[in-house]
């Protein structure tokens, strides 16, 4: 149902002989930061929708923008509606279904008709506290998991999403569209999808916060699936209290979706409960062996502000995590092609596909738009895995379970008597790259919390040579509350970080261009 990040299972990626293409030029009109966003509600709306047709041509971000969106905010006003969410625009990954005239396309060009005229239950809930949504945002096609090949943030229908802070650089995936569009300020307010870092990887290296939840507190019907055990939508916004207000409004029980049974039981009022004590007393474990390129110094810096505001650090050695990736994967192809045949059997619309195997034809047929720089090969394994009954894909699903959960996150608290553990979210940012692919130095430890289903908090952290890297937050099942406090502790103590500039390469920015030029006149 959710976003995918592959690369932890599967390596960096390496494409076919297609030519890179230039980043286009940066948008004329500079980025205005938080101070545009105090107006009146269908004020804000309206701002949002300039700030996309002004910038986004250079992103990429938005796939459609809901042409509902003033009129939702004029309604808004006209009832008088209160609360953190009420007149706030809100981006809507499109794996996600909205009411109205927009598709759900999973970037695909297969379900290019795919209006269902429903709104997913989180949408609903997003509704009902007020909030407009103004649009669709670009993902990884089907959200990454068609082929272990793939440029992040690229689709057949949207195109290339960059990274704001430099447009030759990758967005991260698989809710790339949600990580730029906060990131450039066309929203404050976005909701990404995450099976194993499609959130927190393009959270981290747009400079934004991203919050994986535990799986099973938001209902993911009506999302295109990916995986039942490990899909779950969240909050991709400006700040941490953005984020507590957005997953208050998404989280809760949904009959059709029996994961989130206990989620009305659980959830509560998260931004009513942030604390910017909250590490005073904690004691959090420090997985220095997740740090990637560049993240040393910045995880260093990070470590301080932890324990000036009180908590204990506790060094953790290096997790073998090797039951984990094969398995995992071996999970995600059967779930794949059982839940996506019953999307697209269920969906309403008149859309071309009703099974994987539809899916991988209309590709085949159709090679030009959906395949000019990658295949289908993981689509392909999928198709032929033998169903949720089969014995092997049962012991994969508990051997990773058990890997990343029990014998993971929790024995490490549990032997550690740790509250939380942090580390560097990813590496920053690599460039787009159509010839070689997507090449990440380093990696964070956020399979652990996609595979174990436990929830994953990513806050800036700070910049390396101007672009951004996250420092993670990882807790037990069900501890939302928590880390989202540890996280608004941190981010209070921070202090803020500078904006995207829209470089078009990182090598033009004055921290790096004057080490590129001769030291010596010739």
């Amino acid at each position: 149902m959710t976003g995918r990040l592959l690369f932890s299972l599967l390596g960096s990626a390496s494409l076919g002989a297609c030519v890179a293409v230039p980043p286009p030029e940066p948008p004329a009109m500079p980025v205005a930061g938080v101070a545009t966003w105090n107006t009146p509600l269908s004020t804000e709306t309206e701002a949002a929708l300039q700030r996309i047709a002004e910038l986004d041509p250079a992103i990429g971000s938005v796939i459609a923008v809901d042409p509902t969106a003033v009129e939702q905010a004029s309604r808004i006003a006209a009832a008088g509606l209160k609360g953190p969410l009420a007149g706030k625009p809100v981006l809507i990954k499109d794996n996600i279904e909205v009411a109205g005239p927009l598709p759900t396309t999973a970037g695909s060009l297969a379900l290019a008709n795919n209006v269902t005229n429903r709104d997913a239950p989180l949408v609903t809930r997003l509704r009902t506290a007020g909030a407009v949504i103004l649009g669709k945002t670009n993902l990884s096609e089907w959200a990454n998991i068609r082929s272990s090949r793939s440029i992040s943030g690229w689709s057949a229908v949207g195109g290339q999403t960059r990274n704001p802070y430099a447009l030759d650089r990758n967005s991260c995936g698989s809710s790339s569209g949600s990580g730029a569009a906060v990131a450039a300020g066309l929203a404050r307010y976005a909701i990404g999808t995450e099976t194993d870092g499609s959130i927190t990887c393009p959270a981290s290296i747009n400079g934004i916060v991203g919050l994986k939840p535990t799986v099973g507190l938001v209902s993911r019907t009506h999302i295109i699936p990916i995986s039942a055990s490990q899909d779950t939508a969240g909050p991709m916004t400006t700040t941490v209290r953005e984020a507590a207000e957005l997953l208050t409004a998404i989280a809760g029980s949904d009959p059709a979706d029996p994961a989130t049974r206990e989620a009305d039981s659980r959830k509560r009022d998260y931004a009513a409960g942030l604390d910017p004590n909250a590490l005073a007393g904690k004691r959090i474990g420090v997985m220095r062996f997740a740090s990637g390129f560049g993240t040393d110094a910045l995880l260093e810096a990070a470590l301080t502000v932890l324990k000036a505001r009180g908590a204990t650090l506790v060094e953790i050695k290096e997790f073998d995590d090797k039951a984990i990736g094969g398995n995992e994967f071996s999970v995600l192809l059967t779930e794949l092609k059982a839940g996506l045949n019953d999307y697209l059997k269920s969906s309403p619309a008149p859309i071309p596909v009703r099974t994987l195997a539809d899916v991988i034809a209309f590709n085949k047929a159709h090679a030009a738009t959906e395949m000019p720089l990658f295949a289908q090969e993981t689509f392909e394994q999928a198709e032929e895995t033998k169903g949720l009954s089969d014995p092997e894909y049962k012991k994969a699903r508990e051997t990773s379970f058990r890997a990343a959960g029990p014998n993971g996150i929790d024995r490490l608290l549990k032997t550690h008597r740790l509250d939380a553990l942090v580390g560097p979210t990813m590496p920053p940012a690599w460039k787009i790259d159509a010839v070689n692919g997507d090449q990440i130095s380093g990696g964070g430890a956020g399979s652990l919390a996609a595979v174990s289903g436990y929830p994953h908090l990513t806050v800036p952290m700070g910049q390396v040579r101007g672009l951004p890297v996250g420092l993670s937050f990882l807790g037990p099942k069900w501890s939302e509350a928590m880390l989202l406090s540890l996280g608004y502790a941190y981010e209070q103590t921070r202090g803020p970080l500078p904006g995207p500039r829209f470089l078009r390469f990182i090598e033009e920015s004055p921290e790096v261009a004057p080490h590129l030029r001769p030291a010596v006149s010739r």
